[in-house]
């Protein structure tokens, strides 16, 4: 299924051929509501669907056979409006039955009102949909808090094995220290742990990541600190007896620090549950494009094998051939999802495509090139693309996003 811009969500019926050889053959409109922006998830059991709009989540019931939903849906949380980032991701559990998660943004680039934990923004929070009232949860007052102080954070992602909750967050733009401008090399994107929903044994759980205030180090140097490595956490602007690098160290640090303005929009896990995959969509606010990528990051007992402070977590698997094109003239990457063979589909919303990745069992390979004229994609151990292409997942497309899940 696909969450078009203006127009609802459709379902594609699709052609597989096997390999990177997946073409669409029909689309069927399931939901007309030009409304619906950017969450979008599946019951384990293929009959509920869920999907957001700036202010609420809803979910109706679902024929897959019919490509049809129930007249009426159901509101599961609201009071979510701001402006700015308006996604809302969705993520259900598979670890807690009838557990979704749902990100919400800050409402500008340095949102104040997200220092208050009433005010709702800049959190992630999950909410029991087995147990709704009519009307349905308030998400500023209602729910498990996961993490606040979280900026942007679109990317969700629950380990297979242990149940781990993984987000990775855009950082702020334009940002000053001092009153010297280091934003092209700072503050570094986020990969953030909010423990899990089964065990209640993550500390920090729920705690503070720092923004507005504080951010994560990705060029120390730049901070003219001795003290300040890479992801270590310090204060934006002026420091004053109250907001400072003291009490940013307080506060929770990432788990990974990924470099400035890439721009991190999913972040899902493979099928041996060994890898985390993540969209970089690229930067705008930096003279040296950067992002626009497909990365993966390696894991093992339900942890990055990187070091918090390393600055080579990621590999690049896609990439644009030339990022001084970008952003007019490239793919972007957004959205993820495998499918039980174990492709992998990456969406582009600048492009309108998406990707199908597979592993080169010979020598490295190309992912092929894109009809819509930006550059040719290039990467190692991948094989192959297809236009608008998908094998038994759900895929959103809106104004800004194409992402896709399970």
């Amino acid at each position: 299924m696909v969450v078009e811009s203006g127009a609802g969500i459709t379902n594609l019926v699709l052609k597989d051929g096997g390999g990177t050889c997946v073409t669409v053959q029909d689309r069927k409109p399931v939901i007309k509501n030009g409304g619906l922006n950017h969450g979008l998830a599946l019951s384990p059991d293929g009959t509920t669907l869920y999907a957001s709009t700036p202010e609420a989540a809803y979910s109706w019931s679902y024929s897959a056979g019919e490509s049809s939903v129930s007249e009426n849906n159901k509101t599961l949380v609201t009071n979510m409006n701001t402006d700015d980032h308006t996604t809302r991701t969705l993520l259900l559990s598979r670890v807690v039955d009838g557990m979704l998660l749902v990100s919400r943004g800050s409402t500008s680039n340095v949102d104040l009102a997200a220092t208050l934990l009433s005010s709702g923004h800049s959190q992630i929070r999950v909410f029991n949909i087995t147990n709704v009232s009519s009307t349905g949860y308030d998400f500023n007052t209602d729910g498990l808090r996961l993490g606040w102080g979280l900026r942007n954070s679109v990317g969700l992602a629950e380990h297979p094995d242990t149940g781990g909750l993984f987000s990775v967050e855009n950082s702020v733009d334009q940002l000053e220290v001092q009153g010297k401008d280091i934003h092209q090399n700072n503050p570094g994107e986020e990969m953030n742990f909010h423990g899990t929903l089964s065990e209640n044994k993550y500390a920090n759980q729920g705690s503070n990541y720092g923004y507005p205030y504080c951010f994560s180090a990705w060029v120390p140097a730049d901070l003219q600190n001795d003290n300040i490595k890479v992801g270590t956490q310090f204060a934006m602007g002026n420091q004053n007896s109250t907001i400072n690098n003291t009490f940013c160290a307080g506060l929770t640090a990432p788990r990974l620090t990924f470099q400035s303005h890439m721009a991190p929009l999913d972040l899902k896990f493979n099928n041996s549950a060994q890898e985390a995959w993540v969209t970089f969509h690229g930067s705008w606010d930096r003279t040296n494009p950067v992002g626009y990528k497909l990365s993966v990051i390696p894991f093992a007992n339900g942890e990055p094998v990187a070091a918090p402070d390393n600055k080579t977590s990621t590999s690049d698997v896609l990439t644009n051939a030339d990022n001084a094109k970008c952003p007019q003239d490239c793919f972007r990457p957004v959205g993820i999802a495998f499918d039980r063979q174990g492709r992998l589909f990456m969406s582009s919303d600048a492009t309108g495509e998406i990707y199908v990745v597979v592993k080169d069992q010979g020598s490295q390979g190309t992912a092929g090139s894109s009809s819509s004229g930006a550059s040719s994609p290039t990467g190692s151990a991948v094989s192959g693309t297809t236009r608008h292409a998908m094998d038994a997942l759900l895929f959103m497309l809106s104004l800004l996003f194409l992402s896709l899940v399970v």
